[in-house]
């Protein structure tokens, strides 16, 4: 990497040239950077806004789930098989599905090299569970903190390469050329924290042959979240440069706790919790669920479910399915204006004709589960504490006692399926830019619990062994560098003064504006949408997208990066809400993790009225048999187009023609 600097508007600004830029520290990210060095590439670097900030890092469950081929004992599974059931999830691409299938056991083995404690037993089988879309049990975990871990090992591996790490750096805009009338991207524009003060920001300049892009989902457009607070996303970034999102109305949602984020899924329910609600000043209490289930049996059988059944679905509503909690939760808090809360020291409770929750009235599958797993005491609490003392632990280290009160909780946004568009090798359809991670929107409909942690490792792997390959050169001079991007970089120059002019005097509106933004995609485009309404909100964010970029104003260069942020989101809202729009005039119904509200549809179950009413996407119809891309194009429209789902590519392992391709070189084209 060479270091310069150039004058830009008044400003000195370090300019770094190298081969490959890594933006984001999570487990994608970083394995990423790894395994680019593994394969000779040393001149990289990673840029990021905080090293220890991302979804990787502080996310989890009760056990956090990393799916990956079965590996075990007489566990029949092939690569095909795993494919062909992430290809069964609907609007996945059967190449995507096939590279992630045959990646995984190279990407889990390579974690476990790398030291993360994935469980075995002593003839070094790793065991397998299943998890939520899991026909086969392919799941593995190394606790509620999995994905740390994996930062962890991964961090450790890069300090080894002594590869060089730009902390306090948040990007706030890539940098493109044309080539042959194609777009391809050729650095990043960041802020350098430590140095911004007073009126005079401080920027740093990367020259770069490849951007990977590895930042993760678009967690902060949501009110209602369970992402980390200090991950928020940055998909604004490639959308302002023509980047192609995919199944942007693809997200999954779930119950999480409000005091410390955290998903409640796994052991959390199934050793059944008490659900209740109060007034929002804690009178009133009622066990809300009680009134929309037949019985005890039923309800008590459906908090278990939701167990391995956590993302809201809703094909698992009907019959007092276990999604017909999420219904009833999101009814309580967001339309009664309730509050929700999990109890694990008491059993929930009925009487009458109703019954008392006895653990002989919950459902075969439910008993035989807690009784193979020595969890059939008196209270849930000490059922958790028997099948899984880490998840007690890991609320005690945030100072909440699960054994002393009640959690809050509310649906919230916890994954975000769709993303950006990648080939078999991650590149975008801007060249060189390469969406690893959550942020590549390869995962479609229903995607395995913990498939997620696999397409990282996967994709980032792939796309590290393709620039090794084929995009290795150097980047361009400092020069033509500037020539290409000079205008971009006195926009974003132009648009941080003009931020910074008005100092105090509009210091809140950044807030404001995030919180505007936020309870707009919580109320409509999250697990409950309405074609009535999704037109007019598009309408919105668009509009304050506008007005943010003639007003927003931040206190000091110090808080530029939060200015910049802002926008990034209020753009990534507007688009997420113009995909969902879209996918709605298109006739699509309810799929995934939302429920798509339509009077002609069935009511949930008796007892809601008629505005709950939903029907589900029918497997042939238009919405289920095509994946829309969308994208803002040179004008700023943002165009949809509907693109068919490739099949799994045919068996074509004949050793002698791979061995053939193979030292002819013509497998990565």
């Amino acid at each position: 990497m060479k270091t310069g600097r150039v004058a830009i508007e008044g400003l000195r600004i370090p300019v770094h040239s190298l081969n490959t830029l890594v933006v984001g520290s999570g487990a994608a990210a970083l394995n990423a950077a790894v395994s680019l060095h593994d394969r000779g590439q040393r001149d990289i670097a990673v840029v990021t806004e905080d090293f220890e900030g991302g979804t990787s890092f502080n996310a989890g469950s009760d056990k956090q789930t990393y799916y990956k081929l079965s590996l075990a004992g007489g566990a029949t599974d092939s690569p095909r098989a795993m494919a062909e059931d992430l290809f069964r999830g609907g609007c996945m691409h059967g190449d995507i599905a096939l590279c992630e299938a045959q990646g995984s056991a190279a990407a889990f083995y390579h974690l476990v090299g790398l030291g993360v404690p994935f469980p075995h037993d002593r003839w070094g089988g790793y065991a397998s569970y299943k998890t939520d879309h899991d026909p086969h049990q392919r799941a593995t975990s190394a606790g509620p903190l999995t994905s740390r871990m994996m930062v962890q090992a991964l961090a450790a591996e890069l300090r080894r390469k002594r590869i060089r790490v730009f902390g306090g750096h948040p990007v706030v805009g890539l940098l493109t050329a044309d080539e042959g009338g194609a777009k391809r991207v050729i650095g990043a524009l960041a802020l350098d924290r430590n140095r911004s003060r007073g009126k005079q920001p401080a920027f740093v300049l990367f020259n770069a042959v490849n951007v990977v892009l590895g930042t993760g989902g678009p967690a902060g457009i949501y009110a209602a979240s369970v992402y980390p607070e200090s991950q928020t996303g940055s998909h604004g970034l490639a959308f302002e440069i023509g980047a192609a999102g995919q199944n942007l109305t693809e997200s999954q949602f779930g119950l999480a706790s409000l005091a410390f984020r955290w998903n409640l899924s796994g052991t959390y329910q199934q050793v059944i919790p008490r659900y209740f609600s109060t007034d929002r000043n804690g009178g009133d209490e009622r066990e809300f669920l009680n009134e929309h289930f037949p019985d005890m049996g039923r309800l008590a059988t459906a908090i278990f479910l939701k167990g391995y059944q956590w993302p809201f679905d809703p094909r698992k509503v009907a019959d007092h399915g276990s999604s017909l909690i999420d219904i009833l939760v999101y009814r309580e808090t967001v339309v009664k204006g309730r509050r929700a809360y999990l109890d694990f020291r008491r059993n929930p409770s009925g009487g009458g004709t109703f019954g008392d929750f006895s653990l002989d009235r919950i459902g075969p599958e439910a008993r035989s589960y807690l009784e193979k797993s020595g969890a059939l005491q008196s209270t849930p609490i000490e059922r958790l504490r028997k099948m899984n003392p880490p998840a007690i632990e890991i609320y005690r280290s945030h100072g909440i006692d699960l054994a002393a009160g009640p959690l809050e909780i509310a649906i919230c946004a916890q994954h975000n399926n769709g993303g950006f568009k990648g080939g078999i090798w991650w590149e975008s359809n801007i060249a060189h830019l390469f969406p690893v991670g959550e942020v590549n929107g390869s995962h479609g409909v229903y995607r395995p619990g913990g498939s997620a942690l696999n397409s990282g490792q996967v994709g980032s792997l792939r796309a590290a062994q393709y620039i090794a390959a084929r995009y290795g050169g150097k980047p361009l001079s400092k020069s033509e560098f500037l020539a290409a991007t000079g205008d971009r970089i006195r926009e974003k120059i132009s648009l941080a003064r003009q931020m910074i002019a008005g100092a105090a005097a509009g210091a809140g509106t950044g807030k404001k504006a995030r919180r505007e933004l936020r309870e707009r995609m919580s109320r409509y485009g999250a697990h409950i949408r309405d074609p009535k309404t999704i037109g007019r909100e598009a309408g919105k964010a668009w509009a304050q997208l506008a007005r943010l970029k003639r007003s927003l104003q931040v206190k000091s260069a110090a808080d530029l990066a939060e200015g910049f942020k802002t926008l990034d989101l209020c753009l990534t809202h507007a688009v997420y809400l113009e995909a969902i729009k879209e996918y709605l005039a298109k006739g699509g119904a309810s799929r995934g993790s939302y429920l798509v509200l339509d009077p002609a549809g069935a009511l949930p179950c008796p007892g809601l009225g008629g505005e709950w009413a939903f029907a589900l996407a029918a497997p042939e119809s238009f919405v289920n048999k095509k994946i829309m891309e969308i994208a803002i194009d040179e004008k700023g429209r943002v165009p949809t187009e509907w693109v068919d789902i490739r099949p799994i590519p045919p068996d074509e392992a004949w050793f002698e023609t791979v061995w053939d391709d193979f030292r002819n070189d013509r497998i990565i084209r």
